[in-house]
């Protein structure tokens, strides 16, 4: 392992992870969602670290974390390797925050006993196929690109300050200056698009439903009310499977709501019931 500020590399589960670690106290994970990195959590990690010890990984192939072995491309493969890396770093988070992807992954490790959070925070949660003619294409799609080097230069070469705004607009979002900067560098490496395109052609989300049926702990569904990624809709399905689950709605935020507003963020994480019992008008 080696450490350089909030940084550090750890090997675990056949790979070398960057993991941002941050603070002292009772430990939240923190994991983000497809094609994005731990830059997603920059603005909420210093928030919370005065309280807890925050650890927020790049997910496998994503950001600085390496290439994944073929076995932890998939959902159930990329639980099974974060939980490793949790074992790696002797860390046992109470509770779980995940935005898209990373909240689906963060549900299997708890139904799998891999963890044993007393909740889970999700923002924009992404726990269901794609549906109609775009879910029929979608993965086929991915697996094409994903199969080849071109693609992945292509995308990394067109990824510009116009393009990247368009992306993240697409969305339903509103993102700084600094997100947008840091965006365009993410998807201009070619490494991060590769291993991005991978595990989109790895996903398969078909036993999600019944990991909510069998989830124990709270589960709160931060949903952005403009989010143009994940329909909010998708929040009330997952509620009425999950008999642990209560919606929060954020007004005027979009896909990428913990990185437009991360003051609310980090309030929520702290103490989602508080926050629901105090909003819940």
């Amino acid at each position: 392992m080696k450490a350089g500020g909030t940084s550090r590399f750890v090997d675990a589960a056949g790979m070398v992870w960057h993991v941002q670690i941050m603070g002292q106290g009772p430990v939240i994970l923190l994991l983000h969602g497809t094609g994005a990195s731990t830059h997603s959590w920059r603005d909420i990690l210093p928030k919370l670290a005065d309280r807890f010890t925050v650890v927020a990984p790049d997910l496998p192939g994503h950001g600085f974390t390496a290439d994944p072995p073929a076995s932890a491309q998939s959902l159930p493969g990329m639980a099974s390797a974060v939980a490793d890396l949790l074992r790696k770093l002797g860390l046992l988070p109470f509770r779980g925050v995940g935005h898209s992807a990373g909240a689906a992954v963060l549900v299997r490790m708890t139904v799998r006993k891999m963890i044993a959070p007393d909740d889970i925070v999700s923002f924009n949660g992404a726990f269901f196929q794609v549906s109609g003619v775009a879910g029929h294409f979608f993965t086929p799609l991915a697996k094409a690109a994903a199969a080849t080097s071109f693609m992945p230069k292509l995308f990394a070469s067109m990824a510009d300050q116009k393009a990247v705004e368009r992306l993240l607009k697409d969305t339903g979002s509103k993102i700084d200056a600094r997100g947008l900067d840091l965006y365009r560098r993410l998807f201009a490496n070619q490494g991060h698009v590769a291993g991005t395109l991978r595990m989109m052609a790895a996903w398969d989300l078909h036993w999600t439903e019944q990991d909510l049926r069998n989830l124990t702990c709270r589960l709160y569904l931060v949903r952005g009310a403009a989010d143009r990624t994940i329909s909010p809709h998708d929040s009330d399905r997952a509620a009425r499977l999950c008999p642990t689950a209560s919606v929060i709605t954020l007004a005027n935020l979009g896909h990428l709501a913990h990185e437009e507003n991360p003051g609310l963020a980090a309030e929520i994480i702290a103490d989602p019931e508080g926050y629901l019992l105090r909003n819940s008008n």
